[in-house]
């Protein structure tokens, strides 16, 4: 029978006339090495961070500086160091053991960092100092604390004397102020020179107190980083936070110093306990 001219024309093969399936999203395969590249990415924003924030000894009379170094620490690190400075502040001396190790172990890194960023190679020389001091901390347990304790002392001593300088070279600047000092800001060294030897020389004197005060003071100020990183990652609040840090060079040493007080002041009349770590 031959085929009707029309047939071609309209009435429509099955493959027409079957309803178009849907378009469905290509799921993208994970990468394996994304998981990997986002936790090297968190940890070189902490390496970059804490390189900016120590990069010089004033850091916290210095907001502006130290607020840029805040902002690219990131929300989980924020949180990691509250909560390990808030254990290391108040029950670092029941632990020292372990927090002198570990802070030696972080000195390195961070230092090696440093010196790494200038030679090509960052987190080659972190590794290798880091596993250095780790390594050297056990069997001179008594000198490093003597260090630790000295290092907590100059950090604390240059920051206090940078942020007093700074706010009295402020106010004298003022018109209808007649406040003047002799302490220089840009000699802070002055000040940490101090806190080195009070601090240094407590290890072999008050032992317990020097751990307590390196402890303390450590302690403080990674809680106190870690709380303003937390606040500045919200966007809402970043204009108050900054302009509250700016307000005064001692804002910051000031929010250090005193929870590194309290906590001193409970390590020091609680009981010993279990001092060995």
């Amino acid at each position: 029978m031959p085929a009707s001219p029309l047939s071609g024309s309209f009435v429509p093969t099955l493959a027409q006339a079957a309803p178009a399936a849907p378009a469905v999203p290509a799921t993208p395969t994970p990468s394996p090495g994304g998981t990997g590249a986002a936790m090297f990415g968190e940890l070189e924003n902490l390496f970059e961070s804490m390189s900016t924030i120590f990069s010089r000894g004033d850091a916290l009379a210095d907001p502006e500086h130290l607020v840029q170094g805040l902002q690219s620490l990131g929300l989980v690190w924020s949180v990691v160091f509250i909560t390990v400075g808030l254990l290391c502040m108040f029950n670092g001396y029941r632990w020292y053991k372990f927090s002198t190790v570990t802070t030696a172990l972080l000195i390195g890194l961070f230092a090696g960092y440093m010196l790494g960023d200038m030679l090509g190679a960052p987190f080659v020389v972190a590794g290798c100092m880091g596993a250095l001091l780790f390594v050297i901390a056990f069997p001179l347990m008594k000198y490093m604390v003597a260090i630790l304790g000295g290092l907590a002392g100059a950090f604390l001593g240059a920051n206090l004397w940078a942020g007093v300088a700074k706010t009295a070279a402020q106010m004298s600047a003022e018109p209808g102020t007649g406040a003047a000092s002799a302490m220089q800001p840009g000699m802070y060294w002055v000040g940490a020179l101090i806190g080195l030897i009070i601090c240094g020389m407590l290890a072999f004197v008050l032992w317990k107190l020097s751990i307590v005060v390196y402890t303390s003071v450590s302690g403080s100020t990674l809680a106190v980083i870690g709380v303003l990183a937390l606040l500045l990652s919200v966007d809402a609040w970043q204009p108050a936070v900054r302009d509250g840090l700016q307000a005064s060079h001692l804002v910051v040493p000031l929010l250090v110093f005193v929870p590194a007080a309290i906590g001193l002041i409970l390590q020091e009349t609680r009981p010993e306990g279990n001092g060995n770590g």
